[in-house]
C-alpha cells in the first residue's frame, strides 16, 4: 500500500507504535490553553489559530502526525499544508487526544 501524498486517519494504537519506533512528528494543534493543561508525551503544539506550515520540521524519516481534542482541527492543519504545497503523507489521529486517552495513551500534565 502506498500513502504517499495521502492524508489519511490513524487509529490511537498506531500511533503509540510509531512513537514507540520514535517514528513520528507529532504536532498538537489545538489552542495554548488546551496544551497546558494536558498533552500526549512528546507532541510540539503548533495551534491552529496561528498555523504556520513553515514551523513543521519536515523530514522523510519521520511519519509527519497532527491531532487535536476529537479529530476536526487537526483536519484543518492537513488541508493548511497541502495548500502550502506539501506533497508528502500527512495522517490524523482518529478521535484526537480523547480518543489516545480513553485507549490508555499517556497524557502528561501541562503547566496548569
Amino acid at each position: 500500500m502506498t500513502d504517499e501524498n495521502e492524508t489519511l486517519m490513524i487509529e490511537s494504537s498506531t500511533l503509540a507504535d510509531w512513537m514507540s519506533a520514535g517514528d513520528v512528528c507529532l504536532y498538537d494543534v489545538r489552542e495554548e490553553h488546551e496544551f497546558a493543561k494536558s498533552r500526549i508525551p512528546g507532541s510540539i503544539l503548533l495551534p491552529i489559530s496561528v498555523f504556520d506550515p513553515q514551523q513543521v520540521a519536515l523530514t522523510t524519516k519521520k511519519k509527519l502526525v497532527f491531532h487535536c481534542r476529537s479529530g476536526v482541527r487537526c483536519g484543518q492543519a492537513a488541508e493548511i499544508m497541502r495548500s502550502f504545497g506539501y506533497e508528502g503523507s500527512i495522517y490524523r489521529l482518529t478521535g484526537g487526544i480523547l480518543a489516545w486517552a480513553e485507549s490508555g495513551g499517556k497524557i502528561e500534565p501541562g503547566d496548569n
